[in-house]
């Protein structure tokens, strides 16, 4: 996990690359009709944006080395990845039952 998670440190260096992951997993989910990609993909285009406020030092003062906030924000994104991309990869509900 450890190793996952500091490869995520990518994200830190170039941002953008979260909107690559979070406009696809939107698309699909809207087109796919699950709210679970939906708001994955919602949330790795607004860690994007907070990347790129952190990286511009819009949301912090100067001190922005040691990013404790990491620890919250990687791991939910990776538990909301896997859950969205389940969702996208699983046999659509049949919500329409025969009632007689």
């Amino acid at each position: 996990m450890n190793r996952l998670l500091s490869l995520m440190g990518i994200f830190i260096v170039y941002p953008w690359l979260a909107a690559v992951i979070g406009l696809p997993l939107l698309v699909l989910g809207r087109w796919r009709g699950r709210r679970m990609a939906i708001a994955t993909g919602l949330a790795w285009l607004l860690y994007a944006v907070y990347e790129t406020g952190m990286k511009q030092r819009w949301w912090c003062s100067g001190e922005c080395n040691i990013r404790i906030d990491l620890l919250l924000v990687y791991p939910m994104l990776l538990l909301l990845t896997v859950l969205g991309l389940v969702s996208l990869i699983r046999a659509p509900s049949s919500s329409k039952t025969n009632r007689n």
